[in-house]
């Protein structure tokens, strides 16, 4: 998608094959806009074609410039923190912050200020941005690595509707107790919660369906652990950890589900994300590398490695 950005604005330069669709049909159908949005935007005039106000029936033509306010400052309910953050992509539209353990996605209650949310909406006010800011996806409290931040709720409805199509992949590390003898396998095991433990997830047959792909990478013989990389399918909460622990090789320090406390957290690390860039098109590719003090994973070229 050709585009640049002028102050508030940013312009779209309609390509043939957007030809022919009304305004209204190209933010519900191209930019995956709500109906309040698109309610929104009309009754602010926000949107223009030529830099001229027209009726939202208009029909685009090739070669149009398509006008959205989407860059204004739009105050929100997230108390911004100071956090020293990892940030490893970031443009007008979304960025990639590189999760260190101990620390929540996102706030439990309104009141609370200690989440990475929190500390993204600092940093974007220290750049002169107030946004309607939202995490796509989450990692839980000690697992470390990727996580992609939208700006903008237009921007976000894109990136949703990618994670739900599996268009955004997430690779993770991780290190398993024992030695996995699979050089790689799949795990489609449904998940569900636990009755007898509010915090954990099982197995279960009645649960949500739940598949994790994965690859041994290398055997720490010294250690009894094996380094393997993992891919979902789904997004079930506790999904790796259930389900390596289902083939009895729990993550190591994983005490929850079965692994032995030789690190002060589970071994889980989102080390890449690769997707499409909703605006752009653009092919994103982002590594993290594990930031743990005492370091827990081997100190390797992840780029290289999971090619």
């Amino acid at each position: 998608m050709l585009f640049e950005r002028k102050g508030d604005w940013l312009l779209l330069k309609i390509p043939f094959q957007w030809e022919g669709l009304s305004i209204e049909a190209f933010f519900s159908q191209i930019l995956l806009a709500s109906k309040k949005q698109i309610h929104l935007s009309k009754m602010g005039k926000k949107v223009q074609v030529n830099n001229q106000n027209v009726p939202w029936n208009t029909l685009l033509k090739q070669e149009d410039i398509l006008k959205i306010k989407l860059f204004q400052q739009e105050p929100n309910d997230i108390i911004p923190t100071y956090m020293d953050l990892s940030i490893l992509y970031e443009d007008d539209f979304l960025l990639v912050v590189n999760k260190s353990d101990g620390i929540d996605t996102h706030p439990h209650s309104p009141e609370d200020a200690s989440a990475l949310l929190n500390g993204v909406a600092y940093h974007l006010l220290m750049n002169g941005e107030e946004r309607q800011l939202k995490h796509i996806h989450r990692l839980d409290r000690d697992t470390t690595g990727c996580i992609l931040f939208a700006k903008h709720d237009l921007v976000a409805n894109m990136l949703d509707y990618m994670l739900r199509e599996r268009k955004i992949k997430r690779t993770y590390i991780a290190l398993v107790q024992g030695f996995l003898s699979q050089k790689k396998g799949t795990i489609n095991k449904p998940i569900g919660k636990d009755r007898h433990h509010s915090s954990r997830r099982r197995i279960s047959e009645t649960g949500q369906n739940a598949i994790t792909h994965f690859k041994r990478m290398n055997r720490l013989p010294n250690q009894g652990l094996t380094l393997i990389s993992c891919t979902l399918d789904t997004g079930r909460t506790h999904q790796i950890r259930v389900h390596l622990s289902s083939i009895h090789h729990p993550l190591a320090g994983d005490t929850l589900y079965g692994g032995q406390p030789i690190f002060h957290r589970q071994a889980l690390h989102a080390v890449k994300i690769q997707f499409i860039h909703p605006i752009s098109g653009e092919e994103i590719t982002v590594f993290a590398p594990p930031m743990d003090s005492p370091p827990i994973f081997p100190d390797d070229d992840w780029e290289e490695l999971l090619k």
